[in-house]
């Protein structure tokens, strides 16, 4: 990814800063083997709920705060049920179901369907496709929804 900015020093959104070479990395998941290191040192674990930026922390509801039960993970349950295509609440309640029924067999199971869909490179967002807000600017709006409709 280049740092292109505009005239403002802003960055450029991500679909104008990704290289050919880029997209590629990211259409065949070459861009999570970092992440590897975070496993060889036990900061992650293979399966778990994906981490997240810091600033969503205030934006959980309290269900959704047992997603940091467990180590986050490279790959989980919310990643084979539609990776980047998978609404917030929808991602986050597969997390905390993650949490719920985590087991060797349903890791098994998880790893597998993650290797089927790395090949089929299916469910892979990359630039404009990426249709969701970020966490923290959704639940500002619902809230803010939420507060007109009190009134």
């Amino acid at each position: 990814m280049s740092n292109e900015k505009d005239e403002d020093g802003n960055l450029l959104p991500d679909e104008k800063r990704l290289t050919k070479f880029g997209k590629m990395l990211r259409s065949t998941s070459l861009d999570e083997l970092p992440e590897l290191i975070n496993i060889i040192k036990g900061d992650m674990s293979i399966v778990g709920p994906r981490p997240l930026l810091i600033k969503y922390l205030p934006y959980y509801t309290e269900k959704e705060r047992h997603r940091h039960d467990v180590r986050p993970g490279l790959t989980g349950l919310a990643q084979v049920n539609g990776r980047n295509t998978v609404v917030w609440n929808e991602r986050l309640k597969l997390d905390v179901e993650y949490v719920h029924s985590c087991t060797f067999m349903n890791d098994v199971k998880i790893v597998l369907k993650t290797i089927k869909k790395v090949i089929k490179k299916e469910d892979i967002l990359v630039g404009t496709e990426h249709t969701m807000e970020n966490l923290d600017v959704e639940r500002k709006k619902i809230s803010s929804a939420n507060k007109k409709a009190r009134k």
